[in-house]
Parts: structure tokens; sequence; C-alpha cells
């Protein structure tokens, strides 16, 4: 059973611990615990799916521990196979070391930099001979790498894996070896790896490191979990106002999943939440406005908040229906098609549909910009290109609507 004094800790925002019984074991023997989580560099910025795991780092350095975050530069060379139907193509050293940079900066926005070590594959693995690589691949076999869900599957419908790519979990349990891990931190999508890093720790001697897993964020798309490659990510480094834009946009139904897994909203009121919700007693809009003041609080500050709430309520709701004039100097189509060519991501930012370029760039990618014709029916924009004629209106997520009129 759970000690209570542990509950939340080992209750919100977990996916899985293996664990929990040893892991809470350890939390009661009083000893100060050695906590990892490895991040991949491979594309530049952190996002509030890394915010997860990072969030549970937090509150164990609250409670005194250790938190080692990794470095991934030579994992990201490979690039993590985990969900991936296809091999990835590699990244130079100089691409993985400017992403890294980013990394630095942005995870003490949410980790304690006095009480984190930043540690480098490279401190291990650039002294590593052939004889210590053969050491380590000797450890398992080809059936226990294809017993991994998606290396099973690939390996079933003929697609190619690379032998760098059945190397990238060894990699990564050796980095629990290299500083005696107790505990490895991940999505619930490392399991496969976090075990094979508990194995590999047994192997040579070490006590087997307990493997916590926390949920996968959903991205902005409602649908699959967020990540820079599926450009559906909100970045803890992206402005106030993009923040709290993205945040907005998000469906009704994750609005309870990123209280949850994000904020430090209490239980109870998330609870409330929950039942207003299914009662319809609440508008999700107001939820979501309270979320994304949250996140961005968080990130930047409480002016910063109000005041990317104050635009969002200036551009997006007393502002919902806004006159595109065509003039009478060239026909309708030639005047709508010239705005709509030149580029419509700026164009809508031009026009307050969006308030950047890549929000509006995601908005066209995910087919929430649409033109409602005068008949009733509709036509997504996904190009830069669209005809338009007096009647017909622009329609950009749920709330903002534009109506083509002759000027």
């Amino acid at each position: 059973m759970t000690d209570t004094r542990f509950a939340t800790l080992l209750k919100r925002g977990v996916a899985e611990i293996i664990t929990e019984a040893e892991l809470l074991r350890l939390l009661n023997s009083g000893k100060i615990l050695t906590l990892k989580q490895g991040f991949d560099p491979s594309a530049p910025d952190i996002h509030l799916g890394h915010v997860v795991g990072l969030r549970k780092l937090r509150q164990f350095q609250e409670l005194g521990h250790k938190v080692i975050l990794i470095v991934g530069n030579w994992t990201a060379r490979i690039g993590d196979p985990s969900g991936q139907s296809a091999t990835r193509p590699m990244l130079s050293p100089s691409e993985i070391e400017s992403n890294a940079q980013t990394y630095m900066e942005q995870f003490f926005k949410v980790v304690d930099k006095d009480k984190t070590e930043l540690r480098w594959q490279s401190e291990w693995f650039s002294q590593f001979n052939l004889d210590e690589v053969i050491k380590l691949t000797s450890k398992f076999t080809i059936a226990q790498l294809l017993a991994r869900e998606d290396f099973n599957k690939r390996y079933g419908s003929g697609n190619p894996i690379s032998l760098t790519e059945m190397l990238y979990p060894l990699l990564q349990g050796y980095d629990s070896v290299a500083i005696k891990a107790d505990v490895e931190f991940g999505g619930i999508d490392q399991k496969f790896n976090c075990l094979l890093g508990r194995e590999l720790q047994q192997s040579t001697g070490q006590p087997p490191q307990q493997v916590f897993l926390v949920p996968l964020l959903v991205g902005t798309d409602g649908h699959q979990k967020m990540s820079k490659s599926l450009n559906n990510q909100i970045g803890v480094a992206e402005p106030p106002q993009e923040i709290y834009g993205k945040v907005m946009s998000i469906p009704d139904s994750l609005v309870l999943d990123y209280f949850e897994l994000v904020t430090d909203v209490p239980e109870e009121e998330i609870a409330e939440f929950k039942e207003h919700m299914k009662t319809l007693s609440v508008n999700p809009m107001n939820l979501k406005k309270r979320l994304a003041y949250d996140i961005v609080n968080q990130f930047h500050s409480t002016e910063a908040a109000h005041e990317a709430e104050e635009y969002f309520q200036e551009r997006f709701q007393t502002r919902e229906l806004h006159k595109i004039e065509v003039t009478d100097s060239i026909s309708i189509k030639e005047s709508v098609e010239v705005i709509l060519t030149r580029d419509m991501p700026r164009w809508l930012v031009d026009n307050k549909f969006a308030n950047s370029t890549s929000e509006a760039k995601r908005l066209l990618a995910q087919g929430a910009v649409r033109i409602i014709r005068a008949d009733g029916t509709s036509q997504v924009i996904k190009d830069k290109k669209a005809t338009l004629r007096p009647g017909d209106k622009i329609k950009v997520g749920k709330h903002h609507l534009s109506e083509i009129r002759r000027g």
C-alpha cells in the first residue's frame, strides 16, 4: 500500500512504477536517491511533453533527492526508434551541440538548477573501444531486442531495422550503469529501454534501478503525443501569447489531462472540473483560459499571463467578426487570390487570424482554416491559394469567423 506521505508523488501523473513497493521502501529508508532522465537533443527546445517527467523530478528534488539529467549526445546521433516505423537520419555532432544548448537553458524552467547535475554521454562513450562495445552487445540477444513492439512490427512487415538502432536501448541502458542510477524516469513509451537498463545494471553487479514512467501528453492536434516532428507542441520558451493561444486550441477532451500533468492545481479542484464538464455546467473555454493562464505563469510571469489573456480576448473573442474588403478595381477572384497567394500564413497573422506564422502554419496543417460558401458548402484551405467570393466566410478554428464582402 502506498504511504500516505507519498500518495500524490506516486499516483498523480504516473503511468507505471516498476516496482512501486521497492521504490516506496527506498523512499522510506532515508537514502538520497540518484534519479536519472535522459534527453536526446534531436531538435531544439523542450515542450510540455518533456515537462511531465521534469515536474516529477522536481517533486523528488523537494524531498532532497539527487537529479541527474543526461544529454544524449551519442544516442541522438542514432535517434530514438521508439514508435518509429522507419529508420531516422543520423544527426551531426554540430546539430546535436546546437540543440543541446537550448535544452540546458530550458531544463531549469522546471527543475531546481542548484539540485541538478548535467551529464553528457560522451563522458563515458567517447572512451569506449571495440572490446567494450562487444562486451555490451553480448549482454543481450537479438530475440530480446525484437521483443520490443516497434522493432517487432517493423521486422514483421519487412521494414528495415539498422544495427545502430538496436544499439540505442543498450546505450541508454548503459547510462544507468555509468551514473549508478537508483530510479530512471521516462515516458511510458520508454518502458523497454528503461527495463533494459535495469537488466544491464544487474548483469554488472549493480542493484537494479526502479523505473518511473509518466503518461504521454497528447499534443495540440488532439490525437498524437506531443512532438516537434509532428508540429503539435507547446514549447516552454515560446512567447506568452503563443503559449496561451496554443493551449486555447487544444480539444476540450484534453483539458483535464493537462491540468493533472502540467499544473499544480489541487486534485480536488480537478475532480470538480471533471464533474462540471460531465454535467455540462461549465463552459470548457473558461477552464482552458484558466489552464492557459497557469501555464504561461509557470514559464514566464503573472504579468505575462495577464497580458496574454487580454491579447487573446482582444483578438479572438471581442473581434470575432472581421470584414475583409474586396475592391472593385480588379475582379473579385483576382483581388482575393492576390491576397491569399502572397503568403497565406503571413496573411492570417496580418488579418489577426493567428498570433504568429508558426501558429498559422499549424492551423493550416491541421485543416483548421476553411472557406464557408454562401450555399453552405465548405472547403479546407491547406495551400497558399484559394478563390473567394463575396458572401463567403473564412473560419479559423471554432471561434474566428470573417466575411468576404465587396468594398
